[in-house]
Order: C-alpha cells, then sequence, then structure tokens
C-alpha cells in the first residue's frame, strides 16, 4: 500500500504584470460582471489595458454573454499573449467581494478547463486566497484507481499564476495552496475505496503524514486499544478481519502556557451497519464513513505547516463496522475508555461508540476546546440538507464555529442539544443506549449522546457532516463529485482564532 504523504497541488506563482511572453498555450481567467446594460462587462484590474477590455467584452457581446454568477464564456482576445481568455461571471457588480464568491468563480472555471495545463487569473487581484484555493480545488480530480482504458487523456492542471498587485499577495498564494492542499489531502482519503483504505493503512497513512510534517504521532494497535480499555473502538471493530486503530497526531505550536485545541474525528473506513445491517441501496457511499477523521488529520497537518501558536492534538480513532460471527449484537453492553457502561441497541449507530472514546481520551489532555467532527447521523441531511453541516455543543463555542463556518463558505449551522432529549438515552441494564426509542430529533440525540464523554470546563462542538462530507449529486462551485474535505477549512478557521483571540 501506497503512504505517500498528501496531495500533490498545482505549482502557483504570483505575478505583478501580465507575461509578455511563454504562456502563449495558458488560458486567463477573467471576472466579469451583469452590467447595466445586461450586458458582461470585465471587473477593472491593472493587468488589462483597454484595448484587451475592448476586446473581450466585443467578444462576450457577440456570444451574448450575460456575466451572471458561474457562468463561464470561452473567448480570444488577440492581443494579450495567451491562447485564450475564460470569461467567468460574478453576477452583479459590488463595492467588495466575498472571499467565497472569488472561490467559487475561481472553481467553476478550474471545471470548465478540464485539460488545460497552465492557467493565469486576475480574479486573485480581488482575493489571492480564495482565487489559489478555488482553482486548485476545482480542478481536483482523483483517478488512482483508473486502468488506462478510463483514466483522463488530458493533462491536470499543473500550473496557476495570480496575477496580484498587493504586497503581501505571496504570503496569501502560499496560504491559499496550503489550505487547499489539506482540503484536497481530505478528499483523497475519502474517495480511496474501502478495500485500499482500512483501519490499519489509515494509520500508516495518518502516520506518514504527521512524520513529514513534523508532527508527534502515536498509534495504539487492537491489542493496546483493549488493554487499555478503549471498549467503543474494541467493540466496533470487533466483527471486521481488519482490527481498529486509534491515532494520535499533535502539533506543538503554543508559546509557554497557550491554548490547547482538540480535534477528534469519526474514522469508520467502512459502515454495513454491522448486525443492524444497512440497505444495500447506495451502502457503497459509506466508503464516506471516515471523513470526519481525513477532515481533522488534513487539519492537524495544515496547522503544522502555518505554524499556528497553538497545541493541535488530534485524536482519531479507525474501526471497520462489519457484520460477522465475532460482531457485536444489539443488547450488547460495553464500557467506553473512562467507565461509562453503554446497552448497543443499534449496531448502525457505532460512530458515537468510538468517539466517546476518543474524546475521553482527548480531554486528559486538558484542552481549552475541543472540536469533533462525524459523519454520524442521517437526520443531519434530514434537518439540514447535503451542504450544511449541523453545529452542537457548548453554546457560546458552537455559535463561535459556526460563524467562522460561514465566513469560509462551509456553511455550519447551529442547532441546541436539549436537555430532555437524555431522558431517551436511558438503558435498563447500563449507564446508558446508544440510541433513542423515537425517530424525532436523530442528529440533536447523538449529540447528546456525546455530550455525557466531554469533561467538564471544555468548551467543545460537533459538527455533524454526513451530507456536505460527501457530495453524490452534480459538481458545482469548488466542489466536485465525492469527498468534499468539509470541514477542513472550518476546524483551520477556529484554530487560527483561538491563536489571534484565545
Amino acid at each position: 500500500m501506497s503512504t505517500a504523504p498528501g496531495y500533490q497541488s498545482p505549482t502557483v506563482t504570483v505575478a505583478a504584470s501580465l507575461p509578455k511572453r511563454g504562456v502563449g498555450s495558458a488560458v486567463l481567467i477573467v471576472p466579469v460582471v451583469s452590467g447595466d446594460d445586461d450586458a458582461a462587462r470585465v471587473v477593472p484590474t491593472p493587468f488589462l489595458d483597454a484595448t484587451a477590455v475592448d476586446e473581450i467584452e466585443a467578444a462576450l457581446a457577440a456570444l451574448s454573454a450575460k456575466g451572471g454568477a458561474d457562468q463561464t464564456t470561452r473567448v480570444v482576445a488577440p492581443s494579450l499573449p495567451v491562447a485564450s481568455v475564460l470569461a467567468v461571471g460574478l453576477g452583479k457588480p459590488r463595492d467588495s467581494w466575498p472571499a467565497d464568491v472569488i472561490r467559487r468563480a475561481s472553481g467553476v472555471a478550474a471545471r470548465s478547463l478540464s485539460g488545460t495545463e497552465a492557467v493565469l487569473t486576475t480574479l486573485s487581484e480581488l482575493d489571492t486566497e480564495a482565487a489559489v484555493e478555488g482553482l486548485i480545488l476545482g480542478a481536483y480530480r482523483f483517478t488512482e484507481f483508473r486502468s488506462g482504458k478510463t483514466a483522463p487523456k488530458d493533462p491536470a492542471l499543473a500550473r496557476i499564476t495570480a496575477l496580484a498587485s498587493a504586497k503581501d499577495a505571496k504570503a496569501k498564494a502560499v496560504r491559499g495552496t496550503d489550505v487547499a492542499t489539506a482540503v484536497a489531502t481530505a478528499r483523497d482519503f475519502v474517495n480511496t475505496p474501502p478495500s485500499h483504505l482500512f483501519p490499519a493503512e489509515f494509520a500508516d497513512r495518518a502516520k506518514a503524514l504527521g512524520k513529514a510534517a513534523g508532527l508527534e504521532v502515536e498509534v495504539l494497535d487492537e491489542k493496546a486499544l483493549e488493554k487499555a480499555g478503549y471498549g467503543g473502538i474494541i467493540g466496533v471493530g470487533k466483527g471486521s478481519s481488519r482490527p481498529p486503530r486509534l491515532v494520535r497526531l499533535i502539533h506543538r505550536g503554543a508559546k509557554r502556557k497557550g491554548k490547547t485545541v482538540a480535534l477528534v474525528g469519526k474514522g469508520i473506513t467502512f459502515d454495513t451497519g454491522g448486525i443492524s445491517i444497512k440497505p444495500a441501496l447506495n451502502m457503497h457511499q459509506m466508503t464516506s464513513d471516515m471523513g470526519g477523521a481525513a477532515a481533522v488529520i488534513a487539519t492537524v497537518v495544515l496547522a503544522a505547516k502555518q505554524k499556528v501558536a497553538v497545541d493541535v492534538i488530534a485524536t482519531v480513532p479507525m474501526a471497520e463496522n462489519m457484520p460477522s460471527s465475532t460482531a457485536q449484537r444489539p443488547g450488547d453492553v460495553l464500557t467506553q475508555y473512562g467507565g461509562i457502561t453503554v446497552e448497543v441497541l443499534n449496531t448502525d449507530a457505532e460512530g458515537r461508540l468510538i468517539l466517546a472514546d476518543a474524546i475521553v481520551r482527548a480531554c486528559e489532555d486538558d484542552p481549552d476546546y475541543l472540536i469533533e467532527t462525524s459523519t454520524l447521523t442521517g437526520a443531519q441531511t434530514v434537518a439540514l440538507g447535503s451542504r450544511t453541516p449541523g453545529v452542537m455543543g457548548s453554546d457560546d463555542f458552537r455559535d463561535r464555529v459556526a460563524t467562522l463556518s460561514q465566513e469560509v463558505g462551509e456553511n455550519g449551522w447551529p442547532m441546541p442539544l436539549p436537555e430532555e432529549l437524555k431522558d431517551d438515552l436511558k438503558s435498563t441494564v447500563a449507564d446508558l443506549a446508544n440510541v433513542s426509542g423515537s425517530r424525532f430529533a436523530g442528529m440533536l440525540v447523538a449529540g447528546v449522546y456525546l455530550r455525557e464523554f466531554v469533561a467538564e470546563g471544555v468548551e467543545w462542538a460537533h459538527v455533524d457532516i454526513a451530507g456536505p462530507a460527501y457530495n453524490t449529486g452534480g459538481p458545482w462551485g469548488y466542489t466536485g463529485k465525492g469527498g468534499t474535505g468539509v470541514p477542513v477549512r472550518t476546524m483551520f478557521a477556529v484554530i487560527e482564532d483561538v491563536a489571534a483571540n484565545g
């Protein structure tokens, strides 16, 4: 198995002017808006003179281009030293552009330029970081398991030139590249099939990434887990021939007694539901049930790469949930790490069992904040759809996480954890049951279950990404089909906010 660390992003350079030669085969991406006369107008930047603007706008008018949001039109501008120009619409003119508008426009442009090896963009003059992120993520493709018969014959995007005049443009481009690379790394993990990404292999790849980033790494195998009393992880993994793991990745970034952020992510490498088996329809999508773990691993590596001045400690449980003669049964009782006993009424509510163990372990590090993320409940998609994560936890920290998630374009939404839902988790034989007897408020009930394992005094947030972690529909913006990398950018934004504001 391959343990090569991380996604290899395109080469990104920054230029303060449009090159006069050497880019003849490249495409120039130019933002346009909808003018008052319903015609597309080029957004002014220092990189295009009046002749080039007139050429582009005349060509767009000939094609009746309107400049609507995310619309693309490819034209030729003879005065420019590029093969063609791709105009991408931003919609109505604005005084300033939200980062995610630029990110989405860049992603749409990259997807429409499939097979183009090199691009230049003036979107980077509006927001360098967002433009670079959008181009890398929009151009993302996963082809590891395609043979020569179906592998893309055209080249992947290899070179990006961000045209930007700001003094900090190079730093912004580096940051955008690092963030997009982390998101793409999480996507790679999610898109790797369970035949090739089982707990031991997942742990090996996480270890390789961590070592390459200079992180402290600890991996517990099934013997160490059983000896230490990780009953949830062991219980879920009992049905598989491929035993579970717990991976710990630590970035030491705090100076003296700085803040510590704990990250926990669900790493179910495949989820059949166990004895409480899932319907066959769409079960193959459960390759994404380790999306939370993928995002956490990518985020702690990103924190190290960006040298964020807080300690970040990732605790990642990994297991495969399979039915077999050795699998846990509905009605079994297990003891979570830390001592709480749980009656397993439904083996398909397995994620909370491995997460509870990991949360207790993470709290032993005495973190100031804890963010846990998981593809936890189908109820998340019922409540919020396929693109909006549900954010639960301590009221203030929950709202902080949700606000930052919305600012970076991942759009987390705060949800409550009503106290009365704990009554639904009462067991007749153990401290807790792992599911409620009601079909209502399933996302919130899962959050209430996890709350029982968070140490007193730790500000925490649970981010349910059951829908947002895996796109089963058509591509949009900078998001293709398959793994999305959500919520890497949310967690990294929170970590940076903690570093800046405590």
